[in-house]
């Protein structure tokens, strides 16, 4: 697992650079092979912006969100990548037991018969 992390117009905290890789590594867990990220932390006037790369293997995910602390959009492009994980790994799964995976689903709108 290989994790860079990467500063832009603000001062490199060992707390938030922890607390990044902390939270990058719980990923691995969702994916087949070794994960490599490039975590980008930017100050964007008052905007706290995070970037995250992840690459395992053939596959890749990118997210980026904004707040006004950067712990939060840590989190929030956490939840952001774990959601898009999930989802590929689905559609993988689904693909190899024969299915035609999401693409093959219906969308059925809910009917207004309240009104």
């Amino acid at each position: 697992m290989n994790i860079a992390i990467t500063f832009r117009q603000l001062e490199a905290s060992e707390a938030v650079k922890q607390y990044a890789n902390e939270k990058i590594a719980k990923l691995q867990k969702f994916l087949r092979q070794p994960l490599s990220a490039q975590v980008t932390l930017t100050l964007d006037k008052l905007q706290h912006v995070a970037e995250v790369h992840v690459h395992a293997g053939s596959e890749h995910f990118y997210g980026s969100e904004r707040s006004e602390d950067m712990y939060a959009s840590i989190d929030k492009v956490i939840d952001k990548l774990d959601r898009q994980i999930r989802a590929s790994k689905g559609v993988a799964e689904a693909k190899k037991r024969g299915g035609d995976g999401l693409k093959g689903k219906k969308v059925v709108e809910p009917t207004g018969g309240d009104e």
